[in-house]
């Protein structure tokens, strides 16, 4: 079992992933692909840290699923990949 850091960290971790998903907009007007990547660190940050982003996550991927299933992939959330593998099981099965 893992062990969770301390309180002040966790609120450290979340602050820095709210700061680069405010920042991504900026980072994305310079030529390039980077906000992308900085949105998908802050989000993937914010989403480790704290329970009340996962759960609001879970609650757009619940109502856009397609959103969510490409959110998955780019943050390679390992729920994705094991939801993935039990439904191309369940398509071969068939």
């Amino acid at each position: 079992m893992k062990s969770q850091p301390a309180p002040f960290v966790r609120t450290l971790w979340f602050g820095t992933g709210v700061a680069l998903v405010i920042v991504s907009p900026i980072v994305g007007a310079i030529p390039g692909p980077g906000g992308v990547f900085v949105f998908a660190a802050g989000l993937t940050l914010m989403l480790r840290h704290s329970r009340r982003a996962k759960k609001h996550f879970v609650g757009v991927k619940r109502r856009w699923p397609k959103i969510g299933h490409y959110a998955d992939i780019g943050l390679r959330r390992q729920s994705a990949a094991r939801r993935r593998a039990r439904d191309k099981e369940l398509r071969t099965a068939r």
